[in-house]
């Protein structure tokens, strides 16, 4: 016998079994009114709701709605919504520009587009068919509570569930097709690998419209787990929700946990969840100190993920193991700060050229309308990750870095994560990048774009000697400038080529 795989089965099973168990608490303080607190019995009303709506609208299986939001309960509702009816969820960044925004809305085609009250003036000018904000006039104006929706006729597991844009870190963004099987198989393996139970508390840390916030979503929803909503990112309102709600597990980039460690600092009384949560990082490879201080200052287990919007993302998982018991606490960071072990069902290899090469179950169908593309990525089998790693003698995967962030100097390749760990560890930085810029003796030299801790003194030549008594001379920053910020997109990862470009105006190549 088989059955499809479908995210359907996600919220079937927790409306089925845990009918009158809280499944979601809303985000509060918000522009839009508040869903508030609802059961899965609740949520799985509002969902058909949604559905019976876009029925009367006339959006057929296969059209695209596109939701553009902040954390809230309705994208919660939208993203379990739109693939259970046979329609495509198209869940944008919404900190892209309203530019950006109307060419992803274009690419895909929406039929259908679902604003945050908060972003309602600024896309405005973006031309759609259907156009709604997301609140109490989407309750009342498009969803039917007293209509059941018609049923998703032919459900298969290779129909495209979501189209989820990339963060255009390099170009235009692409469109990855995300199917059923995609995101049924990330959504049960995530979740087994994370441990996850009835009797977790999940909040979302993690914006919901990169990579469908990773799965959680569905795997709790299939586990009858609570969901709290957090509306943006705030390291003492993460800590207050935490010790509100009894949190146990939470997803984000490294700037998420660093926010909640600076926020640690001035919290009063005893930090909450110490011993009973974890939180999953990825987005990029946390410094060790950063793992470690976790661990001692705030009694949090770290859980470590590679992937990518491509692969849904989960291809790696790695966490301390018994073996790890007898380390001290430097050497179990260390070790955690590798990308894992292959998650369950995924293969990787590693190149000629140094390239993570893929294949898994989690891997997309390919970018939407750009078959050049998909060919590109998914070449001789593999799916080209377009990352530099290494897999060492215990098969734990390494990323060394995006292939194109590799910097040569003199001819010798340097990597940028390495660097920037060896200047993290000072006491005196916060934040710091580096990147190549041109030379003309040695072709590129390593730049580091450094924050500092406060009223700092630490000076530049200070960072380069702290990096040449602990890496190669080559691989030591030949210049330092001090920056007040570095800026993040909204799944923490740091753009390098706009802190590149400045660097090589007039250049048409960004290698030298």
């Amino acid at each position: 016998m088989r059955i499809p795989f479908t995210v359907t089965d996600f919220l079937e099973r927790g409306a089925a079994g845990f009918p009158d168990s809280v499944a979601v608490i809303d985000e509060p303080e918000q522009p839009g009114e508040s869903v508030g607190q609802v059961t899965f019995r609740e949520l799985a009303h509002r969902v058909c709701a949604w559905q019976a709506g876009f029925d009367r609208l006339g959006i057929r299986v296969g059209e695209r709605v596109a939701v553009v939001s902040h954390n809230s309960a309705r994208l919660l509702e939208l993203l379990y919504a739109v693939p259970a009816s046979g329609r495509i969820c198209v869940p944008i960044n919404f900190r892209l520009s309203p530019a950006e925004v109307d060419y992803i809305v274009g690419d895909c085609g929406a039929s259908v587009l679902l604003v945050d009250p908060e972003l309602e003036e600024a896309l405005s000018g973006i031309k759609v068919r259907h156009r709604f904000v997301l609140g109490k006039h989407t309750d009342a104006d498009l969803m039917r509570f007293d209509t059941e929706p018609a049923p998703w006729a032919s459900p298969t597991e290779e129909s495209t569930a979501t189209i989820n844009y990339t963060s255009g870190t390099t170009a235009r963004p692409k469109g990855v097709e995300m199917t059923h099987r995609n995101l049924w198989v990330n959504a049960v393996t995530l979740a087994m690998h994370t441990r996850a139970w009835e009797r977790d508390v999940y909040m979302h840390t993690l914006p919901m419209f990169h990579c469908n916030g990773w799965g959680m979503p569905f795997g709790m929803a299939g586990l009858g787990a609570k969901q709290i909503v957090l509306r943006k990112v705030d390291g003492t309102e993460i800590l207050r929700r935490v010790e509100e709600h009894g949190v146990t597990l939470m997803c984000g980039a490294p700037a998420v946990w660093n926010a909640v460690l600076d926020a640690a600092r001035s919290w009063h009384g005893e930090i909450p969840g110490r011993d009973r949560v974890r939180v999953v990082c990825a987005g990029a490879p946390p410094p060790s100190r950063t793992i470690a201080r976790l661990s001692s200052e705030l009694g949090w287990e770290l859980q470590q993920i590679y992937g990518l919007t491509e692969t849904s993302p989960l291809l790696t998982f790695n966490r301390s193991l018994p073996a790890d018991d007898g380390l001290d606490l430097e050497e179990r960071a260390h070790r955690l700060t590798r990308a894992g072990l292959p998650a369950l069902g995924a293969r990787l290899h590693i190149s000629n050229s140094g390239e993570v090469l893929a294949r898994s179950n989690v891997v997309m169908n390919g970018y939407w309308n750009n078959p050049e593309a998909t060919d590109e990525a998914l070449r001789d089998g593999w799916f080209h990750t377009g990352d530099g790693g290494m897999i060492d003698g215990e098969g734990q995967l390494t990323i060394s870095d995006r292939k194109k962030d590799v910097i040569v100097t003199g001819g010798e390749n340097v990597s940028s994560i390495e660097v920037e760990e060896c200047i993290f560890s000072h006491p005196g930085v916060t934040q710091v990048a580096v990147i190549g810029v041109p030379d003309e003796k040695w072709g590129e030299t390593v730049k580091a774009l450094v924050v500092t801790t406060g009223p700092s003194t630490v000076s530049e030549a200070e960072i380069i000697a702290h990096c040449k008594q602990h890496l190669a001379g080559y691989k030591a920053p030949t210049s330092v400038e001090f920056r007040d910020s570095i800026p993040h997109t909204a799944t923490g990862k740091i753009q390098k080529f706009k802190l590149r470009a400045p660097y090589w105006e007039g250049s048409t190549r960004g290698v030298n």
